[in-house]
């Protein structure tokens, strides 16, 4: 079979990029022909149909007035994305097209390319921007369903965006346009949900495509498991970013005889680190962005990973990564989290932004070396049992034949 794949960024610049790469992989080595529709960036990895990508835009750039309406316009229809992926279609003919994110830099409008050839289309959603103009259900760091029934004007007056009146607003115009007024994820077959929770979520909030629940794969091979640790630290690796709950971290670590080491860079780093330095909280180290074996050493090093999200976090990668390296996860009760650690056997939860719970959660496991083998023992089984490639591609292929049927039936 000859399958596109489309997603924006063509780099590893997060988890989305991630189950991308490792989608395209799982479909190379079992024999299908994998073509690729992005935009270019000097990080992209080397690509025979780069000649295709858009040319690069970053948003949040300052620039012009002249510039400014002009990116507004290419988020609101790209009609460089469509000319040049109807080129790479008219050429390679492909028989089934798999989305990922799309928004903003290549915008729907490479819908309309694939389903003016008759083209099948799939969409992996990896966050809830089909019902969020600012993509996560947060406002100004707390759950927000304000824009539940297709009210996306609240993103507007909450500044939602980036806290600018004119980057929501041209969201808010993007969503009515997309959703109310051209429909064109109407014509998407198909919509695949990594987490149950996803696909509720946003059939509560009005969202009415068809959804499949089809979770990421994570390829054990490439994960050398250590249960336990002699070491008397925990983890959190990851963006650092409101939404994430690392005030809340900081909070729970407070008279914790371990160390916790934060991995990784983001906005809110320097206060993190002004709390740290102010309360004198010697037990917490900032290890900047890691990657690769160092980080995999780290999470080895470390007892157990924390994910203390504070938004509807979908299904992070980094409970995948931390199980197939036999890690249990301390992990917020909210989103897709509950879904995959589950309390007692692969690993604990708590209830998200308490910092008494997650403090208490930590101390069962500083307590207790051997229930933290156990469960880290069982979430590796988890994982390889569960979301292992052979058993995704099973469920993919059998996706795409249902969105080849779909696609057929609304031609008729």
């Amino acid at each position: 079979m000859k399958i596109i794949l489309i997603n924006k960024f063509f780099y590893l610049k997060g988890g989305s990029e991630r189950a991308f790469f490792n989608q395209a992989e799982i479909l190379r080595s079992r024999g299908h022909r994998v073509l690729f529709f992005s935009m270019r960036d000097e990080r992209n990895f080397p690509c025979s149909e780069s000649e295709f990508f858009v040319n690069n835009v970053d948003y949040n750039l300052p620039g012009s007035l002249k510039g400014d309406i002009s990116r507004s316009a290419r988020i609101l229809y790209s009609l460089e994305a469509r000319k040049k992926l109807s080129r790479l279609i008219s050429r390679e003919r492909p028989q089934i097209a798999h989305l990922h994110n799309i928004h903003h830099q290549l915008s729907p409008s490479i819908i309309h390319a694939l389903k003016e050839r008759g083209i099948p289309v799939v969409m992996t959603l990896h966050d809830y921007k089909m019902v969020c103009p600012a993509y996560t259900l947060t406002r100004d760091g707390m759950i927000c369903e304000r824009c539940r029934g297709r009210q996306y004007y609240h993103c507007f007056l909450g500044r939602c965006t980036k806290g600018s009146r004119v980057k929501s607003l041209v969201n808010v115009i993007e969503m009515y346009l997309h959703h109310s007024i051209m429909r064109v994820y109407h014509l998407v077959d198909l919509f695949i949900a990594p987490s149950r929770f996803l696909a509720e979520k946003i059939k509560e909030m009005g969202f009415t495509g068809n959804i499949t629940y089809l979770p990421y794969p994570i390829d054990t091979r490439e994960y050398d498991p250590v249960y336990g640790s002699a070491d008397n630290t925990i983890c959190y690796f990851g963006r650092l970013s409101r939404e994430k709950g690392l005030f809340t971290l900081l909070e729970a670590m407070k008279g914790v005889d371990a160390t916790l080491k934060i991995i990784g860079d983001g906005p809110i780093r320097p206060a993190l680190e002004a709390i740290v330095k102010k309360e004198c909280l010697d037990n917490i180290i900032f290890l900047g962005y890691r990657s690769g074996p160092v980080l995999k050493q780290e999470i080895i090093n470390s007892l157990a990973v924390i994910v203390p999200s504070e938004w509807y976090d979908n299904y992070p990668n980094v409970i995948m990564e931390s199980f197939a390296l036999g890690k249990p996860v301390i992990g917020a009760g909210i989103g897709g989290i509950p879904e995959i650690v589950r309390d007692n056997e692969t690993g604990l939860t708590f209830k998200s932004g308490d910092a008494g719970d997650l403090r208490s959660k930590i101390q069962v496991l500083l307590r207790d070396r051997d229930l933290v083998a156990e469960l880290g023992t069982r979430a590796r089984n988890f994982v390889e049992e569960n979301l292992n490639p052979e058993k995704y591609y099973s469920a993919l292929i059998k996706v795409y034949q249902q969105a080849m049927e779909e696609s057929s039936w609304k031609r008729r």
